[in-house]
């Protein structure tokens, strides 16, 4: 797990070394076990290592590779956390997965499941997106696992499946008087 050691020391990662030197002091002495009033003996080994990683030129450039990173990562996150065709995107697949598994069962009653190999296949969805729908329809008790392992719809996902169907509104004939 990635530690921000920039946040730690509450310095940008611009800081300079006589900043971080003069912060670090700061907080050594406030989180030193020794402090009756404020000693905190966690805190003080985040904060040292902090500090070792960062003063030192050779691991501060090596730590700043894995902070960029860390900080795309987090970028991403919020791009796609406002991204509302994102989740709509979420929506359609998790209606696909949850529709398929609804025909397998209703074509096959004795043998309903799927595997999660075919369902990626059959979805056009990665495994690796692909799990979290998975997780989310189950936690939902939409679908479950069977006795072989593969993926099969629940009662309560064929009632959604059904609810679902019956809220889209039915395409519209034309007639002659059109």
């Amino acid at each position: 797990m990635f530690t921000d050691y920039y946040e730690l020391l509450q310095v940008s990662s611009n800081a300079n070394s006589e900043t971080i030197e003069r912060i670090f002091r700061y907080f050594a002495m406030r989180y030193h076990p020794d402090n009756r009033d404020t000693g905190d003996e966690a805190r003080f080994s985040e904060i040292v290592e902090a500090h070792n990683t960062l003063r030192d030129p050779a691991k501060r450039a090596q730590y700043d590779i894995q902070y960029k990173d860390h900080f795309n990562l987090r970028a991403k996150l919020t791009e796609e956390a406002g991204n509302t065709r994102s989740q709509e995107q979420d929506s359609v697949i998790q209606a696909k997965v949850l529709s398929l598994l609804c025909v397998k069962r209703r074509q096959d009653a004795d043998h309903p499941g799927i595997g999660d190999v075919e369902l990626e296949q059959m979805s056009g969805c990665p495994r690796e997106h692909l799990r979290f729908h998975l997780w989310y329809l189950k936690a939902k008790g939409w679908i479950g696992k069977i006795e072989n392992g593969m993926f099969a719809v629940t009662a309560e996902g064929v009632d959604r499946v059904n609810s679902e169907s019956r809220r889209e509104p039915a395409p519209r004939r034309l007639d002659h008087t059109s």
